[in-house]
């Protein structure tokens, strides 16, 4: 058996990244600041980003927006956005997406869309965060799923098989998920919902969203 030792001062060194965030509230205090192999440094706009020369990598969590200016930083810049692709953006090659809905940020992994190499997995390493590098497709892998369970709780519903509070009771003891299908809907916004939906419908009809979900969102909108 072979053991390797390392100087905690060179690991610690190695690994210590000064993170720069745009973010909500809610986003901000999702977010594992204690890290300690990290310095967390938040701002008021991706704007600001230009301010941080000395940063390892940039967030963006309030959008999926992407400037111009993202390329000249010459550094990560991971964004929000679960629908739209890095192609549709016309992202340049350093931007990556993530998904910062609420719920998934406190995971221990993070899917990763875009250029996945050492130096992205060091920055996540970092954030004691595990990298699942996943294709540049709407809605990643893991929202595409609790968006389809979501859409079909509420055609269940509007076929009056079960109420709201069943569902999500059944779903919870059923597949040990720690939400139902509506407290996540709740949760991520049904319109985030219906409109990852009505991304992925218009190639693949497995995802036409139900009528009661498309009502629900008009009405609140």
């Amino acid at each position: 058996m072979q053991i390797y030792l390392f100087s905690t001062t060179y690991f610690c060194k190695k690994l210590f990244m000064k993170i720069v965030v745009a973010a909500t509230n809610e986003q901000w205090a999702a977010l594992d600041r204690d890290a300690f192999k990290s310095a967390w440094q938040r701002v008021d706009d991706c704007e600001d980003f230009t301010q941080h020369n000395d940063a390892d990598a940039f967030f963006d969590l309030t959008g999926n927006s992407v400037l111009a200016g993202f390329a000249s930083l010459g550094k990560p810049v991971f964004i929000n956005s679960v629908t739209q692709t890095l192609k549709e953006l016309n992202a340049p090659v350093n931007v990556l997406r993530i998904n910062a809905w609420p719920g998934f940020l406190q995971r221990p992994a993070w899917e990763i869309a875009g250029p996945v190499d050492k130096n992205v997995v060091d920055i996540c390493k970092s954030l004691d965060k595990k990298v699942i590098a996943v294709p540049d497709e709407p809605g990643l892998i893991a929202a595409r799923i609790i968006a389809m369970i979501i859409n079909e709780a509420y055609f269940a519903t509007g076929d009056e098989v079960s109420s709201r509070k069943e569902i999500d009771i059944a779903m919870k003891l059923g597949t040990n998920y720690p939400f139902g299908p509506f407290e996540w809907a709740s949760l991520i916004g049904p319109g985030n919902i219906l409109a990852l939906l009505e991304k992925l419908s218009a190639t693949d009809k497995r995802y036409q969203p139900a009528v009661l979900l498309i009502k629900e969102v008009n009405e609140n909108s």
